[in-house]
């Protein structure tokens, strides 16, 4: 089974509270996260791409960097972790998006991918006049697949003359191509985003759930296998779980319970708000899973909080669910987290046998 490390492009990574480990987002700690990332074997590092924080006492996500340019710069410094970087799609242009891709694919020695972000945060883009309407919660994904089209096209031809309905291409360029095919993922939670995935993307990220339940993310991962079958592709199911860990049952939950009591409400009222925007919520923003109890404080990522050994069983029980084919990881304090990971979960896994044991051995 694949894991990968979702990396800290944001402050705080992805716990909305007070209590919580708190840090600035840099390139050095992000540089730091990726290359223990490598050396304990995982398989890739992920950056998100946020234009505009929630606000709140923690300034959710008010500070964050640019996902291409840090990928680009992770590229130069790492040798074997693939790399992903996110790109907003009502911001950056296809060809363009294409070209940074070629570019990272030319520094990493192939090791790149691009996450497909179709847009549901209205305040990232009304900021600079980029918002097209309330018609792109109802079209997005037809949108992202003229974009992916085109970058598919530029990738395989070095040229695109794609006429859709959003995008035109004129004898479009784009040389040299890529060593190798350049990997798509997605995070599409609605049955569309699924459908969409299943058409164009290598991968879909989904949502782990609940509180230490590794088998309830079952029914989002036979939807996606579901659906690329009737699409007649191989897009495999990433799930997403955060990790808080330690040498003990009591003391990991200790730190569970604290941080939600420092949890940021006001950070959280703004993600709800931005949610409610799209007239189809409830079904197409992953924003609206995000704000549901148990626990929006950690924008409800499916979480395991345990022991060494319980987070090992409960990450080798998520390998048993039928069409799962990787993990994405977050953590609490990422530093300490992977170290964590490395030296003491991962060697407990039966998944993951013999990765990372030069480590162990040093």
């Amino acid at each position: 089974m694949d894991i990968g490390v979702f990396i800290p492009i944001a402050n705080n990574g992805w716990i909305m509270s007070a209590t919580s480990p708190q840090y600035m987002p840099t390139f050095e700690l992000n540089k730091q996260i990726t290359l223990k990332a490598e050396e304990y074997g995982l398989d890739f590092a992920l950056s998100m791409i946020k234009l505009h924080g929630f606000g709140g006492e923690t300034e959710f996500w008010d500070y964050a960097l640019e996902s291409f340019t840090l990928m680009a710069g992770l590229a130069a410094v790492t040798s074997k972790i693939k790399l992903y970087a996110s790109v907003p799609v009502l911001a950056i242009p296809a060809p363009i998006a294409a070209r940074m891709a070629v570019t990272i694919d030319s520094i990493s020695g192939g090791r790149f991918g691009i996450n497909i972000v179709s847009g549901w945060q209205k305040a990232e883009y009304d900021q600079m006049n980029l918002w097209p309407g309330q018609e792109h919660f109802l079209n997005r994904y037809d949108f992202c697949t003229e974009y992916v089209t085109v970058m598919k096209e530029l990738w395989r031809d070095g040229e695109s003359n794609f006429k859709g309905k959003f995008l035109t291409m004129n004898d479009c360029k784009l040389l040299p191509k890529p060593q190798v095919d350049i990997k798509i993922v997605c995070a599409g939670q609605s049955q569309t985003g699924v459908d969409f995935a299943a058409h164009h993307a290598d991968y879909n990220f989904c949502f782990g759930m609940g509180l230490n339940e590794p088998k309830k993310c079952a029914e989002a991962v036979q939807r996606n296998v579901d659906a690329a079958k009737r699409a007649g592709s191989n897009t495999g199911a990433l799930l997403l779980f955060m990790i808080i860990a330690d040498e003990t049952d009591e003391a990991a939950m200790d730190k569970w319970e604290l941080y939600k009591k420092g949890a940021d409400l006001d950070a959280i009222a703004w993600m709800n708000h931005q949610g409610e925007a799209d007239p189809r919520a409830s079904l197409d923003v992953s924003a609206i899973y995000m704000s549901r109890p148990p626990s929006a404080m950690n924008l409800n990522i499916g979480t395991f909080v345990g022991s060494y050994e319980t987070v090992a069983r409960l990450m080798d029980e998520v390998a048993e669910v039928e069409g799962a084919a990787g993990m994405l990881l977050t953590f609490d304090d990422f530093l300490v987290g992977l170290d964590q990971f490395g030296k003491h979960i991962q060697p407990l896994m039966k998944t993951r046998q013999g990765v990372g044991a030069h480590v162990q051995a040093g």
